[in-house]
Formats: C-alpha cells, sequence, structure tokens
C-alpha cells in the first residue's frame, strides 16, 4: 500500500516572504553602518528569513517528490510558473546573508542559486519568445526569472569579491527589464483590468528600479552618479503610483500575495542608504529615514498578517483541493 506522508501544497510565490524579511535585515546592516542603529535587529532578521527560506525549500522539495502532479501544474501554469524562479532567487539572497559568517558556505550557496535562477530564466523566456499567450496573463511576475534574478546575481556575487561577473548580470537585468516594462505596461494600458486576487503581484512592479539601483552600486564604487539617482527616482515615482492604486489593489482581502511589495521596498529603502555610505547628501540623504521607517511598516503589517492568516490555517491552500490559477495567486487568501 502507498502511503504518502500529508504535506502542505507550498506555493513558490511564498518564497517572496523570504524577500522581504531578508530585504529589511539588509537594511538594518547598512543602517547600522550608516546611523550606528542596532546591528542585532538586522542580523536577527537575516536568521529568521534564512531559516522561512529553508522551512520553504524543505516543503517545496517534498512537494516535487510526493505531489509531483501538483508541482507541474504549478510549473507549466503560465502566471504561477514564474514563482518558481525565486526558489533561486531567495537562495542567492540568503547566500549574502549568511556571507559575514562564512564566505565558503556563501559561495557554494551562491553557486546553486545562480545556476538554478540562470536556467530557470533561460526556460522561461524560451517559452514566452515561443509566442501563443494570453495578454491577460502578463502580469508584473514576469519580472521575477530574468530581472530579479540578475539583479540578484549581480548584488550577491559582488558581496563575495566578484564585480566583474556582477556587471553581466546587471547587463542582462537592465535589458529584460526594459523590454519586459514596455509590455506589461501596454498590457495594462488597453486591456481587460486585472483580475481583483491578482492586482497585489503589481507590486512587483516597484522592484526593477529599486533593486536595479542596489545592483548598480554594487559593481561601481565612489560617489552615485546620475544613473544612481535615475533609478532612484523612477523607483520613487512608481512607489507613489501603486499607492495611489492601494484602493483598487486593496480590494482584494489581506492574502500572503501582497508579499509582491516587500522586495520592492526593502530595496528602495537600502539603496538611498548605500548611497549616503558612499557620500551623498543630496535628496536621497532627506528620503533615507522615512523609505527606512516605510519598509519597517510594510514588512511589519506583512508578517502579522500572515502569521495571522497561518494561525487561522488560511495561509496554504488545503492538501485535498486541486490547484487551480486562482488559488496560487490569492496564495490561500480564502
Amino acid at each position: 500500500m502507498n502511503i504518502r506522508p500529508r504535506i502542505p501544497l507550498v506555493p513558490a510565490s511564498l518564497f517572496g516572504i523570504v524577500l522581504g524579511v531578508v530585504g529589511l535585515g539588509n537594511a538594518w546592516r547598512v543602517a547600522h553602518r550608516v546611523w550606528g542603529l542596532s546591528a542585532e535587529v538586522g542580523e536577527a532578521l537575516e536568521w529568521i528569513g534564512s531559516a522561512v527560506w529553508l522551512v520553504l525549500v524543505l516543503l517545496y522539495m517534498a512537494k516535487w517528490l510526493f505531489e509531483r502532479t501538483r508541482a507541474i501544474e504549478e510549473l507549466k501554469h503560465p502566471v504561477q510558473c514564474c514563482f518558481v524562479g525565486l526558489a533561486g532567487v531567495t537562495t542567492m539572497l540568503v547566500a549574502g546573508a549568511i556571507a559575514p559568517y562564512s564566505h565558503a558556505a556563501a559561495s557554494v550557496l551562491f553557486a546553486l542559486g545562480a545556476i538554478y535562477t540562470i536556467a530557470f530564466a533561460v526556460w522561461r523566456t524560451g517559452g514566452l519568445w515561443q509566442g501563443g499567450r494570453d495578454v491577460a496573463q502578463t502580469t508584473a511576475v514576469l519580472y521575477l526569472p530574468a530581472v530579479a534574478g540578475s539583479f540578484l546575481t549581480a548584488i550577491v556575487v559582488s558581496a563575495l569579491g566578484r564585480p566583474d561577473w556582477g556587471q553581466l548580470a546587471f547587463g542582462a537585468g537592465v535589458f529584460s527589464w526594459l523590454a519586459l516594462e514596455s509590455v506589461l505596461v501596454h498590457r495594462l494600458f488597453v486591456a481587460e483590468s486585472l483580475p481583483v486576487p491578482m492586482r497585489p503581484t503589481l507590486g512587483i512592479q516597484l522592484a526593477p528600479p529599486a533593486v536595479g539601483a542596489i545592483a548598480y552600486l554594487s559593481i561601481t564604487s565612489g560617489m552615485p552618479d546620475l544613473f544612481a539617482h535615475v533609478l532612484i527616482g523612477y523607483a520613487l515615482l512608481q512607489a507613489l503610483v501603486l499607492l495611489r492604486l492601494m484602493p483598487w489593489i486593496g480590494k482584494q482581502p489581506f492574502a500572503a500575495s501582497y508579499w509582491a511589495f516587500s522586495f520592492g521596498v526593502t530595496a528602495i529603502a537600502i539603496a538611498p542608504l548605500r548611497m549616503i555610505e558612499r557620500g551623498d547628501i543630496g535628496p536621497v540623504a532627506t528620503l533615507a529615514p522615512w523609505l527606512f521607517l516605510f519598509a519597517n511598516v510594510v514588512i511589519a503589517v506583512l508578517s502579522i498578517g500572515t502569521l495571522y492568516l497561518l494561525i487561522m490555517g488560511r495561509l496554504l491552500p488545503p492538501v485535498a483541493a486541486p490547484v487551480v490559477p486562482v488559488v496560487a495567486v490569492e496564495q490561500g487568501a480564502r
């Protein structure tokens, strides 16, 4: 008799939690260097985020072992599949988190994450180039494999001492971002409105310029230049547009899908701090404390809401339920 263990069906999109928690930890690390804030807070966030990553990796691997059909359904879905790339992206992010403790362990973890990320981005991009895609399936999640993956590669490989490799990754990320942005904005302008459960994924729209700014600062040195300020400026515009849309997005009750905002929110706090660290005393120095505070508030709200869903048993889809498109987007909202 074949008895399968009952495991939580973890959507790959839950890896977004790691992006937010570890990202905030990185913000606190830089804030400690710039403003002298508590180093312990940043390190605690890094370890909490890394622990969440480990749990999600184990559960996601178990999903492939014991619920392979559902895992394949997710991988083949035109929207859900992009979240699968976050497994590699978060692995690289955790590598950066542990780098101060063990350069060797971080290097191994980074290599695993980078190989996975590049392979997945190539596979997913190749699928998109074959056409036949419904315009309604075009959402901000398309940024995750190539754009987020490339920028994270640039950031972490530079932190590990190889900014020359980071320059190549940054180039891949920038041009992938520009190409995809035009497609996504066109869809938002002319196609029907995003379904309510999918609207929180628009939070990813903030990530490319903000994370791109960190990547650019990671591969350069000296006083931040014009291009660094340009990226921050565009990120601020995206943040304001998203704030304007919050009543519209908020028609979707709170769900784990709102972690789509976390990557960009923490990045837009980190980038100005990195610029201050490099000697910038202009507008970013004025904005930095407010952006840092905003990131802390957003991650705190997301964390409290997610813990509530977990306690109430509404964070994950039930094991017995079939995986359908809306479930992956809502991530257990209902």
